[in-house]
């Protein structure tokens, strides 16, 4: 498997977050996420602002593998971009 940076922006409600959670852990891929509504005021704004600078929209999740954007629960994109069999 290819190391790339994984990053994740999910809400922590959301069952497609909780899945591509679930997706990097059964596959050991090392990532990093927010919970974008467990944050406040202008740190939730920001973070908001980015995700929107990102995607082009307001939708999760959205997660960055290296320099490449994956809006929504697409585990065979990840699998793709990570090189994961």
């Amino acid at each position: 498997m290819e190391e790339k940076k994984v990053f994740l922006y999910a809400i922590s409600t959301c069952p497609w977050c909780r899945k591509t959670k679930q997706f990097f852990t059964d596959n050991h891929v090392e990532f990093d996420f927010v919970d974008v509504d467990l944050l406040e005021g202008e740190e939730q704004e920001k973070v908001m602002d980015e995700v929107y600078r990102l995607s082009g929209a307001r939708a999760f999740p959205v997660v960055i593998i290296g320099e490449t954007t994956v809006v929504g629960y697409r585990p065979d994109r990840y699998k793709e971009l990570l090189k994961i069999p």
